[in-house]
């Protein structure tokens, strides 16, 4: 099955592997998908202690986000009708949140989770027919997050911090989950994301703060070298305090991100939160959080090349 998704062939189902696959069928593949008894938590360890063998640059972090996979039917584990931002809209699919090891020059899929709706969770007999294990209860994709960071904290691989997109970084389950665990963030917010000047001071939205900042002084960051040059951008952080659902106040960084001299002016402007110290400077930070690209490119390649 592995060999037939590395093919060129351009449908990657049972039926199609098993004619350009040499000594197998369409009635084994089958069984290997559904039927198949195998430990996927030894295979998750096995590769992430291959992964903890290869040589390191250090100073990893890992990424969270989720991808849907566009689905027709009813019977597919997990899929309804929910929005996808791979579909850009509200469509039949099913959904999973993953966990990835990045560093500058290398990436490493940690675990991954799919997401099931109330529509399941709550359809005991509907789970056993597409061979959900029991008992399953629902949870976020927020919470599948946390507990896919438990799993790779407990395989191992050091991390300097987590970050992930505007869905979690907005989410206050997953940002307190991540202050419990004692897990230092960069994580991305969106323009409404609510925080405070002073401890005690009246909520504003992150896009107001920022961009009351004078322009003078933001200052221009570099983080990577891209296939088109340099990737800078302007920024500014400013200390600040977010507060969560039950008033409890979480000190960090608010970070805003606008386009540098000479690129596009309407460029969208970006925000991020942070809860790193003030000794780690800012253009470190903002490579943190644009190391999400590896995420995404891991989905790409996953869907095209792997089908």
């Amino acid at each position: 099955y592995c060999t037939g998704l590395l093919t060129e062939h351009p449908n990657k189902n049972c039926d199609t592997l098993a004619q350009v696959i040499p000594a197998t069928s369409e009635q084994q593949l089958n069984a290997l998908l559904t039927e198949f008894v195998w430990d996927e938590a030894d295979l998750n360890r096995q590769r992430v202690t291959t992964m903890c063998g290869l040589g390191t640059e250090g100073d990893a972090v890992l990424l969270f986000d989720d991808t849907g996979f566009a689905k027709q039917g009813r019977c597919s584990a997990g899929v309804q009708r929910q929005y996808s931002g791979t579909l850009g809209k509200t469509g039949n699919c099913q959904v999973a949140v993953s966990c990835h090891y990045a560093e500058r020059t290398l990436a490493w899929p940690v675990g991954v989770r799919l997401y099931l709706p109330t529509s399941w969770t709550s359809d005991p007999a509907r789970c056993r027919r597409a061979h959900v294990p029991e008992p399953v209860t629902f949870q976020t994709k927020p919470e599948i997050a946390l507990a896919l960071l438990d799993e790779a904290r407990a395989l191992g691989g050091p991390h300097a911090c987590v970050t992930a997109d505007a869905d979690y970084g907005d989410n206050p389950v997953f940002l307190n989950g991540l202050v419990a665990r004692g897990e230092r963030h960069v994580v991305a917010v969106r323009a409404d994301f609510t925080v405070a000047q002073s401890r005690h001071g009246l909520p504003e939205r992150a896009a107001d703060v920022v961009a009351a900042i004078p322009r003078g002084v933001w200052q221009t960051v570099a983080w990577a070298e891209g296939a088109k040059g340099t990737l800078r951008a302007k920024a500014i952080a400013v200390r600040c305090w977010r507060v969560d659902g039950d008033g409890t106040p979480h000190v960090g960084w608010l970070i805003g991100q606008r386009p540098a001299r000479g690129q596009d002016p309407n460029g969208d402007w970006k925000y991020f939160w942070s809860d790193f110290g003030p000794q780690v400077p800012l253009p470190r930070l903002l490579e943190y959080a644009h190391r999400r690209h590896w995420i995404e490119q891991y989905y790409e390649e996953a869907k095209t090349l792997l089908g």
